[in-house]
């Protein structure tokens, strides 16, 4: 018999305590959301109805902890990642140039070029919404201000998250942390000020502006240099220019060299997506470190 909702929640968690942080985080947001909702109407169609009985009539309806857990586990069997189930070849040289054969490498890749466009939107928001938070909070008007940029930062973290799992193959929580309707602000706020994984998200914002810098950088430096060595033999026998140039003189590379520099920058960016590919996974658990309450 559960008493109050967050019982059964821990009942919850301790029934899915093999399963994904991320997914025992979607299923406690789920139950925490029916529950509650179901229980604030049936006590408004009742005010003298026992919240008790009625919680545990509300319980047997949705489920038992064992049940719930069951059914989200089996659920998650079925809608794991599309990324994650990407298979590996036998060899080294054949998981080495089969990069480009795998959608990780590939999509770390447009996470990696995508993050910095996300990172310098998250600290912008990140410092702005800090800075007006604190300023004002002289104000009365200051402490809405702070809670509805506290709610942004959650729903940021869930779009964040949504994006890693989509591009990194990284299971991430696909529902909203569930914040009663029926709390005051006031109380919401606090309870937001002192939840540490709140700080958490407002650092991942901070720290993804200087990786999505480093990863933009390296990419282009990279890409600019693997371009410009594939184009040697097209620079000089179609446009007749050379390849290097200084102090107002042009040098050209032997014809047999071609295929050398051709390689080289094929080799060069190979080897960058297999960079790439495990930098996307490093930073997958940095994010489910971060971004799972």
């Amino acid at each position: 018999m559960f008493n109050t909702i967050e019982e059964y929640l821990d009942a919850l968690k301790t029934e899915m305590k093999d399963a994904d942080p991320a997914l025992v985080q979607d299923a406690q947001a789920d139950a925490r959301e029916h529950l509650s909702t179901a229980l604030e109407v049936a006590r408004e169609a009742n005010p003298e109805l026992n919240g008790t009985d009625a919680l545990q009539k509300l319980i047997e309806e949705y489920g038992m902890p064992e049940e719930t857990a069951s059914a989200y586990q089996e659920v998650e069997r079925r809608t794991s990642p599309v990324l994650k189930q990407a298979a590996k070849s036998g060899s080294v040289l054949g998981r080495f140039f089969g990069v480009y054969a795998d959608p990780r490498a590939w999509g770390a890749l447009l996470y990696m070029f995508i993050a910095f466009i996300t990172g310098v939107f998250y600290f912008t928001w990140a410092v702005t919404g800090i800075s007006l938070s604190v300023s004002f909070l002289i104000f009365i008007f200051g402490f809405p201000l702070a809670l509805l940029f506290l709610l942004s930062v959650r729903g940021l973290a869930l779009l964040e998250g949504r994006l890693v799992e989509a591009l990194l193959g990284v299971r991430m929580p696909r529902r909203p942390i569930f914040s009663h309707q029926g709390m005051k602000w006031l109380d919401r706020l606090k309870a937001l000020v002192t939840d540490k994984h709140t700080w958490l998200f407002i650092l991942y914002m901070i720290i993804q502006f200087v990786l999505g810098t480093v990863y933009f950088t390296v990419i282009v430096t990279v890409l600019s240099f693997s371009l410009a060595f594939i184009s040697i033999p097209v620079l000089q026998e179609v446009f007749h220019q050379g390849a290097l140039f200084n102090n107002g003189i042009r040098y050209t590379f032997p014809v047999w060299t071609y295929p050398l520099w051709v390689f080289g920058g094929f080799l060069l960016w190979t080897i960058f997506m297999n960079i790439a590919r495990g930098v996307g996974q490093l930073h997958g658990r940095m994010a489910k470190a971060m971004l799972v309450s």
